[in-house]
């Protein structure tokens, strides 16, 4: 991490993130054609605030929450600082869209995407500032073609800012959206990145321009793809246990929501990420040869997909 006397303008990454949000919202309102998004404005005392949109119990789309915040922190909590110390004693800003869309027909997959920027100043010293986000696929039914789209997407929008781009980034989702007490992965990956400021802040404000579109670029196509395929009782009672996952995920291991809920943010917008309908079994295994085994043996591993 370095110091950097140029900063990103927060003025043009705002309008470009609350752009993007009314972006995606769109696209999923016309990929669902039954539904649509409700608005919440919100704010906070400590300063700033954001504007959730939530859709629920639509055609296609059970539950999606497509988030945007900019929220201001007068001085770095101590938590924050213990491993950053050039942090403490600074006041700062974040700002960012966080997404995830639960499809209610179990061969559309469950996407996430993030692209976010944070900015610390103290008087007398440069501002310190990165960026950071990606996108990830979480597949119930594994289908190759959509896999290769999902991730020669991720490759293409990488393609113009360095060729080792994507396959660190792509390492990087694989290793970071790993259930650990689980020993699998949450889905096929994509792109994760966090605290990029080493091309400085126009080329790392171009990247999140590409990630934020790309998602777009990415999903849309797959949910058009899926979203009319038949499904019964057995596919649904499969996509609601593999959501177990996502939430186990989300409550343990996932950075924004910990630091969400362990500096005080607002709960609702945080746990909007959950599905409202998932269930667990105990110790439960797929038969071997179904089409819930393949999802296991083909699919929940890293592989070379682009």
């Amino acid at each position: 991490m370095t110091h950097s006397a140029t900063s990103p303008d927060i003025a043009a990454v705002k309008a470009y993130l609350l752009d993007l949000q009314d972006r995606i919202c769109t696209m999923l309102e016309a990929e669902d054609g039954a539904a649509a998004f409700h608005t919440d404005n919100w704010s906070r005392e400590e300063g700033g605030g954001g504007r959730s949109r939530i859709l629920e119990g639509g055609a296609v789309i059970e539950k999606a929450g497509v988030l945007f915040s900019h929220v201001n922190v007068s001085r770095m909590p101590a938590s924050a600082t213990a491993h950053r110390p050039d942090l403490a004693g600074c006041k700062a800003q974040a700002l960012g869209v966080s997404l995830v869309i639960h499809p209610r027909n179990p061969y559309v997959p469950t996407s996430h995407a993030n692209v976010r920027l944070f900015i610390a100043e103290k008087e007398g010293q440069a501002p310190i500032w990165w960026f950071g986000g990606g996108f990830d696929l979480t597949p119930y039914y594994g289908f190759d073609e959509d896999c290769q789209h999902w991730h020669g997407v991720a490759r293409d929008l990488c393609a113009p800012f360095g060729e080792n781009v994507y396959p660190e980034f792509k390492k990087w989702c694989d290793d970071y959206f790993f259930i650990k007490h689980r020993n699998e992965p949450r889905g096929i990956g994509g792109l994760f990145y966090d605290d990029i400021n080493v091309w400085g802040a126009e080329k790392c404000f171009a990247f999140m321009r590409a990630v934020g579109d790309g998602y777009i670029n990415a999903y849309q196509p797959i949910v058009a793809r899926r979203k009319a395929t038949p499904f019964g009782e057995r596919e649904r009672d499969f996509q609601l246990y593999r959501r177990g996952r996502y939430v186990e995920f989300n409550l343990v291991y996932d950075r924004g929501t910990l630091f969400g809920l362990q500096s005080g943010g607002r709960t609702e917008s945080i746990l909007a990420s959950l599905p409202n309908l998932v269930s667990w079994r105990y110790d439960w295994q797929p038969e071997p040869g179904t089409p819930e085994a393949v999802l296991y043996d083909d699919y929940l591993r890293a592989r070379d997909w682009a």
